[in-house]
């Protein structure tokens, strides 16, 4: 069989939103090449030995990520595994938005990133504004070895500083750009098996509600934004108004973003 027609067979096996990717995706790490050199050049080419292991594990409903090790995101590709969330489109909200808000600066010097994973959302910024130096706080040991690894693999370590930590507790200083993408899933709603079985319960849950974490992080962003500067929070598509209406709280300026579907993604606070 050849790769384009194993490509069509495991496409028809694989039951996601994106089946045909996945099985691009799941090939081209099996050839070790990009997807782009595989459909340039090797769709004709025997299949590989590795592919259909791969294929199982993905119809069994594990993240493409995990098989292949690695997710890009924005401008920059990560490592990533178990233990560790995995990045999403949707997230690049977050940076569009910083992005927007010094659009007529130099961009910010000091960046905070609450809940970092694998180095997402602070890795990303890092690259888009090469003045940056950044601060990266996660609960979880194994995320914050995906991010130093990260941040190493891309050459940004010496801009970078990575510690456990509880949110912003502990930590001090003006930061001008504050990133969060912190659990914001109800412990009633449903997933489905990819997250629900995969992903660290811990990067997803918070309450009842959804809501839980941003009351513990949102009245410790009046101490932290630089004069000018801005804190960005992934949330819900749901969690528009509730969010918001902790900024106001706060005693901040909320803004509501959407992402490229249209829904609500993010609040900035100001």
């Amino acid at each position: 069989m050849t790769v384009r027609a194993a490509i069509a067979e495991a496409a028809s096996r694989i039951a996601s939103e994106t089946p045909r990717l996945d099985a691009e995706l799941l090939m081209a790490h099996a050839l070790g090449v990009s997807r782009q050199a595989m459909l340039l050049s090797r769709l004709g080419d025997p299949v590989p030995e590795g592919f259909a292991a791969l294929v199982e594990r993905r119809i069994a409903y594990e993240p493409v990520a995990y098989i292949t090790g690695s997710r890009g995101f924005w401008t920059i590709e990560l490592q990533v595994g178990p233990g560790v969330l995995v990045p999403r489109a949707d997230s690049e909200t977050l940076i569009e938005a910083a992005v927007v808000h010094f659009a007529r600066t130099e961009g910010p010097r000091r960046v905070l990133d609450l809940g970092t994973g694998p180095g997402t959302l602070l890795l990303a910024a890092l690259a888009e504004w090469p003045q940056a130096r950044g601060l990266g706080v996660d609960a979880s040991e194994t995320a914050l070895g995906y991010a130093r690894e990260n941040a190493e693999r891309l050459g940004l370590s010496e801009r970078v500083e990575l510690r456990a930590g509880d949110w912003a507790a502990g930590v001090d200083g003006a930061f001008d750009l504050i990133l969060c993408n912190p659990p914001y899933i109800g412990t009633g709603e449903d997933l489905g098996p990819e997250v629900r079985d995969h992903e660290p319960a811990g990067a997803l849950f918070a309450g009842a509600d959804g809501l839980g974490d941003y009351r513990r992080i949102v009245p410790d962003l009046p101490r932290l934004i630089a004069p000018g500067g801005i804190a960005v929070l992934e949330i819900g598509w749901t969690q528009g108004a509730a969010v918001s209406a902790l900024v106001e709280a706060a005693g901040l300026t909320p803004a509501i973003h959407k992402d490229l579907g249209g829904r609500d993604r993010a609040v900035t606070a100001s």
